[in-house]
């Protein structure tokens, strides 16, 4: 199998411990990780090869993170180094009806401090057969949106399969770049391209059709995000697949999960689980962006069926402290079989 590669920011994490508010809190819990980096976290987990590439600070820190991937099996041999901080992220755990709350610090980051021209793309894409980038690095900086571009060009020119989880982020692109110029021409690169009702409004002024998410969150319909990816495939014609993910929203320890795919003639639909009592939601949608990297280059010809993988990991996900998706194959496929019993293996 050729290797899958991620391009993006992993972060330091700091979270108070169980679900303590950050006034209450007098220590926090470290955890390392990123969307994409979360990504390969979950490909190198499943057995496939991996590369996560982004700017490391050259200190302590930034080895840190450095050993957590190596730790994980993701290789980092095209990772650079630069810049002198790595960027952090606070993260509040909500509970039953307060939500989670995300403060950042990454400005100035090793990453945001990123140009064109510091990565040869052409010796990462070397034995490559996947790229995967989400909408969160082109929010971080001007210079991230550049160097992803470079990316995306040279991977379309080496016959590479690109893939986006558009990832929108309230909180980010305050740069002054023109997020929709920007994501529009990055995506236009792209052969699967995941997001949710959010990401296609905020991003492309998409929306489902007879649905208003705000006040029927906690019951999502399929059929009502066909449109949204006709009108995904009609903007971004390279587009061999969209795929949205079906999160209903009942409180902050209870959300429904589920999955639709369009491959341009069919849509598929997964089942829909009921997640309760919530671990930690952080990097759902990237341990579901892995599980379908995984299922489609796994089951190349059976999208219900990878589409029904990614879904399950990432349902899997939400009982894991962290930001990545921990479990096996093994795992998911038992789910995915319907035991969703908990029982101690023995």
């Amino acid at each position: 199998m050729k290797k899958v590669v991620t391009f993006g920011e992993i972060m330091l994490r700091l979270a108070p411990p169980g679900f303590l508010r950050f006034s209450q809190t007098t220590s926090f819990d470290v955890v390392y990780g990123g969307g994409e980096s979360n990504v390969a976290v979950s490909l190198a987990n499943y057995g496939v090869p991996v590369d996560f590439v982004t700017r490391l600070p050259k200190n302590d820190i930034g080895e840190c993170a450095l050993m957590e991937m190596r730790k994980r099996g993701v290789n980092t041999q095209n990772i650079i180094f630069g810049g002198n901080r790595l960027g952090i992220y606070f993260l509040e755990t909500g509970a039953v009806s307060r939500g989670s709350k995300v403060v950042y610090d990454r400005d100035h980051s090793a990453i945001c401090e990123i140009k064109p021209g510091m990565i040869n793309w052409e010796k990462v894409f070397e034995g490559a057969g996947w790229f995967h980038w989400t909408g969160i690095t082109p929010a971080i900086s001007q210079g991230a949106a550049d160097a992803c571009l470079e990316a995306v060009k040279v991977a379309r020119k080496m016959g590479v399969t690109i893939s986006t989880d558009l990832n929108y982020r309230a909180k980010l692109w305050q740069y002054g770049g023109n997020r929709e110029a920007i994501m529009t021409e990055l995506t236009s690169y792209c052969d699967i391209i995941l997001g949710n009702e959010e990401d296609a409004e905020k991003h492309f002024g998409i929306h489902p059709e007879g649905l208003d998410v705000h006040k029927d969150g906690h019951d999502v319909k399929a059929e009502a995000f066909l449109s949204v990816c006709k009108q995904m495939m009609k903007k971004f014609p390279n587009a061999k697949k969209v795929i949205t993910t079906l999160r209903g929203s009942i409180s902050a320890s209870h959300n429904t999960w589920a999955g639709v795919l369009y491959d341009g003639k069919k849509m598929y639909e997964t089942r829909q689980y009921q997640i309760t009592d919530i671990v930690d939601r952080v990097g759902g949608g990237d341990s579901f962006m892995g599980g379908l990297i995984y299922g489609l280059l796994t089951y190349p010809k059976d999208d219900q069926n990878a589409l029904d993988f990614a879904v399950a990991a990432s349902c899997l996900k939400h009982t894991i402290k962290g930001d990545a998706n921990l479990v096996t194959v093994e795992e998911v496929n038992k789910l995915m079989g319907g035991d969703a019993s908990g029982r101690v293996a023995r």
